[in-house]
């Protein structure tokens, strides 16, 4: 339509600008400016989607809103979480808690795999609905779109396998997690899943 045709340019940049912030986060050795990073990303796939103006791409847009509100905040958690015990954000000094402290190499396994869309979560909802909109108005945006996915995949997979992966740099006490570090993840993860079996309830 004309009025989707006024805003192609707003798609364009917003598409190409969350590809841009998705190659950011790959250069990143600081652990929260990466998670910030990826949050540009992904609003830069909600503005596209907004713009578009259909049901089905503002229906994806709140979505992954309120989606990305929970896995962003579950991810600055595990952050400072990992922060508290090491006293450093540089990924390759917080390395080796997967033997230390196994329940929260699960915590950041799971939310890394929320941050990349996979079933069942309401990121995958938000994308699914999103990447239909996009293909549906202009099907070259697939491009821009799976290449943003493949970098995503690939800058989670690198957070989740240097911060826990390894041997710990340093040889230096830590202290066990505790329920209430524990219940806030749970609070993160369980809504996400159960969001995405009833989406109707936020969409």
């Amino acid at each position: 339509t004309t009025k989707t045709d006024l805003f192609l340019p707003f798609i364009v940049l917003s598409l190409w600008g969350a590809t841009l912030a998705n190659l950011t986060c790959l250069q990143q050795t600081d652990l929260k400016s990466l998670i910030a990073y990826s949050s540009i990303s992904h609003m830069g796939l909600v503005i596209a989607a907004i713009m578009i103006q259909t049901q089905w791409s503002l229906s994806g847009a709140m979505a992954m809103m309120i989606a990305h509100g929970f896995t962003s905040s579950a991810l600055f958690c595990l952050a400072n979480t990992t922060y508290e015990r090491t006293k450093t954000r540089i990924m390759i000094l917080t390395r080796g808690f997967h033997n230390i402290l196994p329940m929260l190499t699960t915590w950041w396994l799971l939310s890394n795999l929320m941050n990349i869309a996979t079933p069942p979560s309401m990121n995958f909802t938000g994308e699914l609905l999103i990447a239909s909109s996009l293909f549906n108005w202009c099907p070259t945006t697939m491009i821009m779109f799976g290449l943003s996915m493949l970098i995503t995949a690939s800058y989670s997979l690198h957070m989740s396998l240097s911060t826990q992966m390894g041997e710990p740099p340093i040889n230096t006490p830590t202290q066990p997690t505790n329920s209430r570090e524990h219940l806030t993840m749970m609070l993160h993860i369980i809504p996400l899943m159960l969001m995405s079996l009833k989406p109707e309830l936020v969409i």
